[in-house]
Parts: C-alpha cells; sequence; structure tokens
C-alpha cells in the first residue's frame, strides 16, 4: 500500500499529526498512521466536489456495474479486510468475515436497487402539462464513521449514497482506520478518481472541519448521541441537512408465555455481542415475576460460560472492549449500580493481563434511579428488573429518551401489536434479537437520532427531491401579463 488516505484517485501518505491504532485484544500498538492535514481535508472535498456533476450523470446501468465491481473485490479481499477488523476493533475474526460478506452484498443490493428507484409523475394542473418528481443526489455527502463497526456501518451509508449519484468523503474513527484502508485500494481501483476520498484525524478537528466545509452538501454520521447533537448543530448552523445515527438504550422485555431457557440465551446473545459495544445491544431487562428466577439461573450460567479470548482463536465468543477509557467507563457505571444497591450475579470485573478485556456480567436489583438504567452503557452489562404485569413492563421498557430498538419475547399477538404500536422505537424485534434485514429500514427517533440506513428507504435518505413542472408548448397564460 503506498499510502493510508484516498484523495482525488492517489493513494497518499497523512501530512498532519502521527497517531497510534491499538490493537484491543493486545493492548498494544498496531501501527502508527499520520492524520490528514487541512489542505488534504479541501483536497478530498474539492475532488469530491468536482467529481460528482459526471458520477451523478451517470447513466444508471454503468454506475450499478461500477458498485457491482466494488462488491466482487470486497468478496476477493475477504481475508484481509476481515484481519484488519479483528485487529482494530477486537472482535472474533470468525463474526468479521460475516460482516465483509454483508458489506459485498449491500454494494450488491444497491447497485440493483438504484436501476429501479425513478421518481413520480404527478397528476398536471391542464392538458399539456407534465408535472415530474425527480429524486437527486445532495452532491458530497460526508460519511463519519463509528469505531465499533468500522467497515459495515460505512457501507450502509456509502453504497447507497454512490448508487444514487452522490460523491463521498469518508472520516473514521481514529481508534480504527485499518479496514477502511483495503477499501480504499478497491475504491481507487475500481471508482473514477474524486468519487470516494478518505482522511482521518480527530473528530473535534478533522472531523468538524469535514462537517463545516461549504463543499459538503449532507452530513451522515453514526456515534454516539452527544457527538450527534454537537454535529446537528454545526449543520443547522450552515442550513445543511443530516443524517444521524445515534445511541440507544434497548430494552428487552420477557412474558410469563414463553420459555424463560430459550428467552435467556437471546438476552444474553442481544446483550454480550461484540462485547455489548453495539447501538443495538440489550440494556435493560424486564422479565415477568413468574419466570424471573428461572430466567436469571439460565442467564447467570450461560453468561459464566461465555469464552472470552483472543479473536483470532475460532473458539472465542466475545473479544475485548475497544479501549481502556472505555472499559473504566462501564466499570465505573457498575460500581456505581452496586453502591445502589444492585448486585452481580455473573462477571463484574476488567480481566487482569493484556488487552481491553471485561467479563461479560449480569445484574439484579437495578432500578431507574441508576444509571446504569437510563444512560447508554455500551458494554458487556446486562442488567435486569422484574414485572408483575404488562403494564408496567410497556411502562419501564418506554422509560428512556432513546428511540432505537426493544426486543419482546411473547407468542401473544396482542403484546406484540402493543409493542410496536407503543414503544417509540425505530425497530421491534420479536422473539429474535439483534437482526439487521438488509431489505429493511433500520434507524431510530428521539435522542438516537433521525435516519434510516438499509432498505429501499435508504435511497430516499441520500436523494432529495426535485419538482419539475413542463408546458410541453410555450403558449399565453390568461392570467400572465400582457401588452395592451
Amino acid at each position: 500500500m503506498t499510502g493510508h488516505l484516498l484523495i482525488d484517485g492517489r493513494l497518499v501518505t497523512g501530512a498532519g499529526p502521527a497517531f497510534d491504532v491499538i490493537d484491543p485484544a493486545t493492548g498494544e500498538k498496531h501501527t502508527t498512521l499520520t492524520a490528514a492535514d487541512e489542505a488534504q481535508l479541501i483536497a478530498a472535498t474539492t475532488a469530491a466536489a468536482r467529481a460528482q456533476s459526471e458520477w451523478g450523470a451517470l447513466a444508471q446501468p454503468e454506475r450499478s456495474r461500477l458498485l457491482h465491481a466494488v462488491a466482487e473485490s470486497i468478496d476477493a479481499h475477504r481475508e484481509p479486510l476481515a484481519t484488519s477488523l479483528t485487529h482494530e476493533t477486537g472482535r472474533p475474526l470468525t463474526r468479521n468475515h460475516l460482516y465483509v460478506d454483508m458489506a459485498r452484498d449491500l454494494f450488491r443490493q444497491y447497485a440493483e436497487l438504484a436501476r429501479a428507484f425513478g421518481g413520480r409523475v404527478a397528476p398536471s394542473n391542464d392538458p399539456g402539462q407534465l408535472s415530474l418528481v425527480l429524486p437527486r443526489p445532495y452532491g458530497v455527502v460526508a460519511c463519519l464513521v463509528p469505531w465499533n463497526y468500522p467497515l459495515l456501518l460505512l457501507v450502509f451509508k456509502v453504497a447507497p449514497a454512490l448508487a444514487v449519484g452522490n460523491t463521498i468523503v469518508i472520516k473514521p474513527a481514529s481508534e480504527t482506520p485499518l479496514s477502511l484502508q483495503v477499501l480504499a485500494e478497491i475504491f481507487a481501483e475500481h471508482l473514477p478518481a474524486g468519487v470516494v476520498n478518505t482522511v482521518t484525524g480527530p473528530g473535534p478537528t478533522v472531523g468538524e472541519a469535514l462537517v463545516t466545509d461549504p463543499r459538503v452538501d449532507l452530513v451522515a454520521f453514526t456515534g454516539s448521541t452527544e457527538v450527534g447533537k454537537r454535529l446537528a448543530s454545526l449543520c443547522a448552523e450552515a442550513v445543511k441537512p443530516s443524517h444521524l445515527e445515534l445511541g440507544g438504550k434497548d430494552p428487552a422485555i420477557v412474558f410469563d408465555d414463553v420459555d424463560p431457557g430459550v428467552a435467556a440465551e437471546g438476552v444474553v446473545w442481544a446483550s454480550f455481542l461484540n462485547a455489548g459495544q453495539v447501538c443495538t445491544s440489550t440494556e435493560r431487562v424486564y422479565v415477568h415475576r413468574s419466570r424471573y428466577d428461572e430466567f436469571m439461573d439460565h442467564a447467570v450460567k450461560l453468561t459464566n460460560s461465555i469464552r472470552l479470548g483472543d479473536p483470532f482463536d475460532e473458539s472465542t465468543q466475545v473479544g475485548p472492549m475497544r479501549s481502556e477509557r472505555r472499559r473504566a467507563a462501564v466499570v465505573e457505571m457498575l460500581d456505581g449500580a452496586v453502591a445502589g444497591g444492585a448486585e452481580v450475579l455473573a462477571g463484574g470485573h476488567a480481566v487482569d493481563g493484556p488487552g481491553f478485556f471485561m467479563e461479560p456480567t449480569v445484574v439484579s436489583g437495578v432500578d431507574h434511579e441508576m444509571e446504569l438504567m437510563q444512560e447508554e452503557t455500551f458494554g458487556p452489562v446486562m442488567p435486569v428488573m422484574a414485572f408483575d404485569d404488562d403494564e408496567t413492563a410497556f411502562a419501564l421498557a418506554a422509560d428512556t429518551p432513546y428511540g432505537l430498538g426493544a426486543s419482546v419475547y411473547t407468542t401473544n399477538p396482542s403484546r406484540v401489536e402493543r409493542a410496536y404500536r407503543e414503544l417509540r422505537v425505530g425497530t421491534v424485534w420479536v422473539n429474535d434479537p439483534v437482526v439487521d434485514n438488509l431489505a429493511a429500514p433500520f434507524g431510530g427517533i428521539r435522542a438516537s437520532g433521525d435516519a434510516r440506513e438499509l432498505g429501499v428507504e435508504a435511497l430516499d435518505s441520500f436523494t432529495t427531491l426535485r419538482h419539475v413542472h413542463w408546458n410541453l408548448e410555450l403558449v399565453p397564460k390568461p392570467w400572465w401579463f400582457r401588452e395592451e
């Protein structure tokens, strides 16, 4: 690789400050890179702006052909992409192979969906007129990507945005720039110069400079609600649209009409996947009191059996957290709950030794006065409360400013209907938690943002509408000013 930034079709080395990429499984430096400087950032947005008119005007079959070429190249680079993801995230290699495959499939999906993505002909006012409603690309899209899923959440944005004619400038999280280097080589090989550009560097400097750059027409961000608010305010000052996928505090409700052992398997999975570092992780669990003891017995045994370890070992189920700072924050939140009367039934400790491992943790005796039940944990902690009736369960689940997702475990259709009618979330999972369906929209409301990714709806997210009112002939109208 001749460089780790892609600017105007060329792979170049960053001219800004150096930064280390730490492998979270070892706690040691994996590599050192350099950030983009101001001139490179300007060059990236300028290249994207220059390339957009030609890319947007390209015939859709040709644009789709190039996206298929990207997909096939992702497939050919499956192993280096998965390996890079494992070094930068600490997530098990077996899972990262799956996410590379999903990234490939998303480019294929949007290459084809865009072929059938048009507008509509609105009823005209009078004969001899056409009224066309046309989706149009925004122009240059800034994609700011988080550290927990640096490839997949990037492709959630880039694939549909490219498919409808936008050009892109990508800024990854500084912790996780490795898989993007491989992807940048793929983009450089298959796409015209300037269509995709990449920059690296800190969010408060490079990220905010990208967001406020006048050449950027739309900001697409996935990350914390706190940072999302900051970027939204910057976009508002510039009267620039934003596409925000933010945090969550997703509840799970286990009702009394399901097998508590099977439900425990689903809840434990949803709580500890990726060491709990998923915006849609189950972070609050409510179990009917008649099933509580049996559920907890299964949940504790399952949690204690989880294989924590080397992410390159095929037997590993959960890897480390991404950083010591984030692990310490989770431990602090957990300690606060214990000080308030909560009891740790499994796990509860940072693991001694190299890397940023933390034991998957089950907690009882919690309540909604605790930060653990109110603020996003983003770590492997599963707090559980009992409830006595449906009213209490739904009230507890709804007691949050977030609105990303919710899981319910029930065989009762009335409870399912109530869940998707009452719970103010973007996704309701029933008996199958934390599943992405590439054909269906994903996103949240309220403190969880306003974006919709995946599905046909993602194409809408990356287009604006243009109305064309066309009188087929130039003839005078009776209301026009006319010479006497």
